[in-house]
């Protein structure tokens, strides 16, 4: 049975000798399309979607079936995706993303990870006040009154007490050794960089591991915190739900995915709100609106722009990848089209993926809505490519000076 399973984003299907457990949880996973092979017993055709990284499916008495989406456009260029969509003011906004050597994706990000809490921790860990409910034989803090009778009945000790500790038990420390954790049961991590993540581990010994199941603690960017940030946006990356973590059956499944789609809107909408800085204008990700007067249909938007008085005066969605070989795909025109409708404004603006088609404009019968179909080519240098975004949004109508 195949032990290593390469597959590239997007690419046409391929034949693989696999159990057809392990075929089964892929499928079920949502990781790739996975189908039997209708000619072939024991051989599954396995076809990557939008999501690259590695999985590691376990398999009870046998080797682990590890399955690597490389992504079609180069890690580095991925990276830089990701690090300006999580902090565009930040190390990340000329390109330099310190992926050490490594060229393939979980490497990278894990040489990242352990690079940025390395900075984040040189002066030692932070700390804060963390707010704490517990039974006492002493009275510390603020007696919970309430409490206090519902559950000791008028029995004097223990004493039901809230109080704050200064401590470095704090949500920053947990998502960092959360996302050391994380990183450590990634397939594929070298052992020089596993290594460094061990030690950032013993660094963050003290700190309450965080609780399966339960939401990520929030944190709030200050003036304290800042040496952290960096490192926080990128934890919560790892950590957040595009990370598969769970069983199929007798099958464990670890690792850790992108999802193109995601990340592509979100550095456009990013870029873009980026780009219209200082414009005057108010720029929104993801803002919720309705369709209809009832308030019924909802809709979101990846960006909108507001002037001073509160209205629309652009829109924008990002598409990573046209659905028609031979072009942009209609059903992205009618979106568009609603949102224009309901927003009140005569153009939107679709941003897709470079693919085959440079650039479209259509305007729509009976209505005079104009709908701009925007082709960005994110092969391109960070410079170059942020380049590209501002000139975009100068051709939003946003009367951004050249």
């Amino acid at each position: 049975m195949t032990a290593v399973v390469e597959l590239v984003e997007h690419a046409p299907a391929t034949g693989h000798t696999l159990r057809d457990e392990v075929g089964r949880a892929l499928a079920a996973a949502g990781i790739v399309e996975a189908s039997p092979d209708p000619y072939t017993p024991g051989r599954w055709l396995l076809r990557a979607g939008r999501k690259v990284g590695a999985v590691a499916v376990g398999v009870p008495g046998g080797e682990p079936v590890t399955v690597r989406i490389t992504p079609k456009v180069p890690v580095g260029r991925l990276m830089f995706l990701l690090g300006y969509s999580l902090d565009p003011m930040g190390a990340w906004r000329d390109g330099q993303v310190d992926m050490g050597e490594h060229r393939d994706l979980l490497p990278a990000l894990a040489h990242a990870v352990e690079r940025q809490i390395d900075r984040a921790l040189r002066q030692g860990l932070l700390q804060g006040y963390r707010g704490t409910e517990e039974a006492a034989l002493v009275v510390r803090g603020r007696i919970r009154e309430a409490d206090q009778v519902r559950r000791r009945f008028g029995a004097v000790l223990p004493v039901e007490v809230r109080y704050d500790e200064f401590t470095t038990d704090i949500a920053e420390n947990r998502l960092l050794r959360a996302a050391v954790e994380r990183v450590l049961r990634l397939p594929g991590i070298p052992q020089a960089v596993r290594r460094r993540l061990l030690h950032q581990r013993s660094r963050l010994a003290e700190v309450s591991p965080l609780v399966p199941g339960r939401r990520l603690p929030s944190w709030q960017p200050s003036r304290l915190n800042a040496r952290y940030q960096p490192a926080l946006r990128l934890a919560r990356a790892v950590l957040d739900g595009s990370s598969p973590e769970h069983t199929h059956g007798q099958l464990a499944i670890e690792g850790f995915l992108f999802d193109m789609n995601k990340l592509f809107e979100d550095f456009v909408s990013v870029a873009l709100r980026e780009a219209l800085r200082g414009s005057g204008l108010t720029c929104r990700l993801q803002d919720p609106h309705h369709l209809d007067e009832a308030d019924a249909i909802r809709m979101k938007p990846d960006f909108v722009a507001y002037d001073s008085a509160g209205l629309p005066v652009a829109v924008a969605d990002a598409k990573y990848k046209a659905e028609k070989r031979d072009g942009y795909p209609d059903s992205d025109l009618y979106q568009m089209l609603a949102y224009c409708t309901a927003l009140g404004l005569s153009e939107g603006h679709l941003i897709y993926a470079k693919g085959n088609a440079p650039h479209a404009a259509h305007t729509v019968r009976h209505a005079g809505i104009r709908l701009h179909q925007h082709a960005l080519d994110i092969g391109r240098d960070p410079v170059g490519l942020l380049a590209e975004i501002a000139s975009l949004s100068r051709q939003m109508g946003t009367d951004l000076p050249v």
